[in-house]
């Protein structure tokens, strides 16, 4: 067996871990935003300086990433489930700026091994096939 047949073989169960980890985290903070919107607006008061958004405002966010969350983890429409989510993650992780400074919470590193996933499922998006539903006759047609 040659190696890139080897590596067409090895990849997408790796990328499809990764795709189910990044969904994993982000359905939480997902979830978050139903089950305890005055915790996410806190969160989006500290770090977004978003402030006084009512309860309302994190059901239809939480609504709307639910939905977009859906279609990451089932590989619908990569170049942008996978491009949104990078997105939605990087803004996160920047707007924590400020907790990278000093060691006082070291939690906050987890962001970037995150984020470099993000970033190694959007680059390889077409080759993340395993447990994906062609979301186009086109992208079909390409796999």
């Amino acid at each position: 067996m040659s190696d890139q047949d080897e590596l067409s073989k090895r990849l997408p169960p790796a990328l499809l871990a990764l795709r189910l980890g990044v969904f994993l985290v982000m359905l939480m903070w997902t979830l978050d935003k139903f089950l305890n919107p005055a915790h996410a607006a806190g969160v989006f008061a500290n770090f977004y300086k978003l402030e006084g958004l009512g309860e309302t405002v994190f059901l239809i966010l939480g609504a709307l990433e639910l939905i977009l969350l859906l279609a990451f983890v089932s590989g619908m429409y990569k170049r942008w489930t996978y491009g949104a989510v990078f997105a939605l993650h990087a803004v996160s992780t920047l707007s924590s700026w400020s907790f990278y400074l000093g060691f006082g919470n070291l939690i906050f590193f987890a962001a970037w091994p995150m984020l470099a996933a993000c970033f190694a499922l959007y680059i390889l998006r077409d080759e993340d096939t395993l447990l994906t539903i062609k979301s186009s006759p086109k992208e079909a047609a390409e796999s």
